[in-house]
Order: C-alpha cells, then sequence, then structure tokens
C-alpha cells in the first residue's frame, strides 16, 4: 500500500555523484520516498534556501566554481535556472534576510564573498570578496540583517561584519574579532529569532559555546560551554553540524568521529543548553536538518550514502529512527521545505 505523503520535501546535495535528490517526507511516519535527481555535475555541496522558499541555491566546489540557481516548483521539483562564477571554492552559502543577496565563505581562500541575486531569484557573480581569517567556514547574518558573522576555524575567532542590506556591501575591522579557545575550530554557528542568542559549534574539540548577543552592536559574551563527544570516545574530534528547531527549543548538532546525533534542550530566555539524547546514527554524518514541522531530524553519512529520518520525541527529549533509504555518494548537505 502506498503511503499518502505530507507536503514536507528534502534536498539532498551529493558531493561526489554530482547531483541533488529530492525526497517527500511522510509527517506521520517518517518514511521516506525519492521523488527525484537532479544532475547538475561537479562537487555540490553547500545549499541555501530562499526565503520565500521559491529557490535553492548550490556551491559547486569543482571547477568551474559556480553558485546554481535552482527554482522550486508548487510540487517541490527543482529545475536548474543558471549559474554564475565563484571567486573560490565556497565551504557556505547564506542568503541575507531580503533575499537580494547570497554570501558564501570560502575554506581554502580565507575569504567571504557577497553576490546579487537578480529579480528573478538568479544569483549573479560575485561583486564582493573580502579577506577574513584563516578558514573561513560559515557566514550567517543576524535577524536585523545589519551583521554577519564569520566562523574561521584556522585562528579560532569568529569575525563580526557590518552588512549594508542596500548595497550589499560588508565591512569590519580588528575590533569586530571574538577569539575562542585555541585548537577549538569554529565552524559552524545559529543565531535565535530573536537575535540574542548565537550557539557556535567547534569542529576540532566537539563543544558547542552558547554566546550572548547584544542586539544593537553585535557584540558577543561567552556564556555556556557543553561537550558532544561520547563519554570515554577517544578518537579525535570532528563535529559537523549544528541546527536549531524552527520554534528555538531544540538544537541538533552531528559528530563524525563517533558517529553521533545529540539532541540538547535550549533554555528558553537565556538559550543555555541540557544534552537531552544522543545517538548512533549513519557513518561519517556531515548533513542534517530539521523537518519544517520540528517533528523530524534527517541526517546523511557521507561514507554511508544514506539519508535517515528520526522522530524527535519532545515530551521525552528522544530520538527515535523512522527510515533510511540510499542517496547519491557522498551527501553532505540537506535543505527542507
Amino acid at each position: 500500500m502506498s503511503l499518502a505523503f505530507s507536503s514536507t520535501k528534502v534536498l539532498v546535495s551529493c558531493a561526489d555523484s554530482g547531483e541533488i535528490r529530492r525526497y517527500a517526507l511522510d509527517a506521520v511516519s517518517g518514511r521516506l520516498a525519492e521523488q527525484q535527481t537532479v544532475a547538475a555535475g561537479g562537487q555540490l555541496m553547500p545549499m541555501a534556501l530562499s526565503a520565500d522558499r521559491s529557490r535553492l541555491y548550490v556551491a559547486r566546489r569543482s571547477a568551474p566554481l559556480a553558485a546554481l540557481t535552482l527554482g522550486i516548483g508548487a510540487d517541490g521539483s527543482l529545475r536548474v535556472l543558471g549559474e554564475a562564477a565563484l571567486p573560490a571554492s565556497m565551504a557556505y552559502v547564506a542568503c541575507d534576510r531580503s533575499g537580494r543577496w547570497l554570501l558564501s565563505a570560502s575554506y581554502g581562500e580565507h575569504r567571504v564573498a557577497v553576490s546579487p541575486v537578480g529579480g528573478d531569484g538568479v544569483a549573479a557573480p560575485a561583486h564582493q570578496v573580502l579577506p577574513v581569517g584563516r578558514h573561513a567556514h560559515s557566514i550567517v547574518v543576524d535577524p536585523s540583517n545589519r551583521h554577519a558573522y564569520v566562523a574561521c576555524l584556522g585562528d579560532d575567532v569568529l569575525v563580526r561584519l557590518d552588512f549594508d542590506a542596500a548595497t550589499g556591501v560588508l565591512a569590519g575591522d580588528s575590533a569586530s574579532v571574538f577569539p575562542m579557545r585555541a585548537g577549538a575550530g569554529p565552524r559552524h554557528l545559529v543565531i535565535t529569532a530573536d537575535g540574542r542568542c548565537l550557539f557556535l559549534l567547534n569542529e576540532l574539540d566537539a563543544t558547542i559555546d552558547v554566546l550572548e548577543r547584544d542586539v544593537g552592536t553585535g557584540a558577543l559574551q561567552r556564556r555556556q560551554t557543553v561537550a558532544l563527544m561520547p563519554s570515554g570516545f577517544e578518537g579525535k574530534p570532528w563535529a559537523a553540524e549544528l541546527r536549531l528547531s524552527p520554534d528555538g527549543a531544540w538544537l541538533l548538532a552531528t559528530e563524525r568521529r563517533s558517529d553521533t546525533m545529540s539532541l540538547l534542550a535550549v533554555q528558553p530566555g537565556r538559550g543555555e543548553l541540557t544534552l537531552a539524547d544522543r545517538v548512533a546514527v549513519e557513518a561519517q554524518p556531515r548533513g542534517m536538518q530539521w523537518s519544517p514541522d520540528g517533528r523530524h531530524a534527517l541526517v546523511a553519512g557521507q561514507t554511508s550514502h544514506h539519508l535517515a529520518s528520526w522522530h524527535v520525541d519532545r515530551a521525552h527529549g528522544r530520538l527515535v529512527l523512522c527510515d533510511r533509504v540510499a542517496t547519491g555518494l557522498n551527501p553532505n548537505w540537506i535543505e527542507t521545505l
């Protein structure tokens, strides 16, 4: 008997097979069904959705380096609308709050870039390239669209940049650099909807730092550090992904050396974290994302080449496996509609 799938769509970039795969997620059972494969070629990795969910932006990290724009149909179907040159291999892409700009960060070239987005939603070649700290791993704008934060793994710093949404220009100085612990390796970050709290995932020591944020100035102050590695595990940490639930009540994080995913409860108002559950997931879990209703977590294994869905039992703070399906080679980024 066929399942009646909800309207939730799961989009997965597969780096080594050069494709984007689309799945349907059943809101009740958590079952997954493959619906479409778009072969775009090259090493497709970081992705970002436009605010209105009508466009998907994907960075190709092999030659020719480019930002691909895909249109999203009413049924979730994908089609390539265009591609524009990027100035470097980008480890991260993100849309600003206005939808007019696509921001990107280059790990290998230690820089960030801003690409204009046209009225048709298609990204154009970058119009600004700005050097930042070593190994820029991600760039995220705050809810006010006035500040952007760059996690620089190589220098163990967060860089705060001013962002002019009218012109799409980033600017900053040495006073806007926030130091982290030596060897922590800042990787990915998320900011709460009210802008008062920033969660930072550190790759090299597998921790999450909770940072209090001044919504006016963008200044940061460390509040808490939480460890993700399982007790007694002796491998070298290699944290991967951090995702905040749509309602801001839960945080998910993946760690690739132990092949685990952690669920953390977020204290209302203060943002402090409490570990609720940790489960073994796909081998080398790189990409991870929430379903839009916050009921399921999706996680992809880079070396298992599978996508799995997990039910998030909010009442008991537990993760329960629902389904797993084969995907393309080296799945590493997930977005949901």
